[in-house]
């Protein structure tokens, strides 16, 4: 580590439970963003401070005004831009030593498969039940950890699924694929902009536990958040034994 980077990381090194071989971890990670809005912003600009060596953000989608109300890695300047272009700015005016990879395609399983694959922790920042589910596979497929998140009008949820662990649901074990759940988007049903911000953020700071080794991660636990009250609700979670994605895990 450089004496600029011992530095720039400090206040991680200071802490116990990171310190430098944590810190050290975290360098040489690399981190999959599914989305570059609401959840993705605050998630990719803490995880490009703290010191992910490389970020590939994912999003096919371009910024509008529209979504300056709570996307804060974006800017008035950038709009018009891509999002995955415009999130990869605002890291790089943050920690420009990150490397981040901006993939400005809808992410279908193909791409899934093949990123997820080349990574260490994947964080769901997207906004639709199908996509959820081609991310879970894809990291059931490849035995990475996913982060989820989602929120919409003022509730929000936040849980692991590390298909490393033999007793961790996956997603489609709580959620599954052939359930007739309605879409929510926020563009109608709208959405309280500090929640996703601390959705994004508690997201980021799972991933950083998963990379440097740090804590215990959110494994087997939904967390819920009433945002109109500010009150947190926990379920365990179990896995599904005939769950279709992965019933077969060994």
């Amino acid at each position: 580590m450089t004496d600029d980077e011992l530095l720039r990381y400090s206040r991680h090194i200071l802490l116990n439970e990171i310190g430098i071989e944590g810190q050290e971890r975290l360098l040489a990670s690399h981190a999959l963003i599914i989305g570059a809005g609401g959840l993705g912003s605050p998630a990719a600009l803490y995880l490009g401070s703290a010191g992910v060596g490389h970020i590939t953000l994912v999003d096919h989608d371009s910024v509008d005004l529209t979504n300056l109300q709570r996307q804060i890695a974006h800017t008035v300047e950038r709009v018009g831009q891509p999002k995955a272009l415009s999130a990869q700015a605002a890291i790089a005016a943050v920690n420009p030593a990150v490397t981040v990879t901006p993939v400005l395609a809808r992410a279908d399983a193909a791409l899934l498969d093949t990123l997820a694959a080349q990574t260490d922790v994947v964080l769901d920042c997207c906004d639709n039940f199908a996509t959820r589910q081609a991310i879970n596979a894809a990291c059931v497929k490849h035995r990475k950890p996913l982060v989820s998140g989602a929120a919409i009008r003022f509730d929000a949820q936040l849980t692991v699924y590390d298909s490393r662990d033999k007793t961790s649901p996956c997603y489609a074990c709580v959620f599954p694929p052939d359930a007739a759940l309605e879409e929510t988007r926020c563009a109608t049903m709208g959405v309280f902009a500090p929640l996703v911000g601390i959705i994004g953020s508690m997201q980021a700071a799972e991933a950083l536990k998963l990379l440097s080794g740090a804590g215990q991660a959110l494994t087997g636990r939904l967390l819920m958040l009433d945002g109109r009250s500010m009150e947190f609700t926990e379920l365990r979670l179990a896995r599904e034994a005939q769950c279709p994605v992965c019933r077969t895990r060994r």
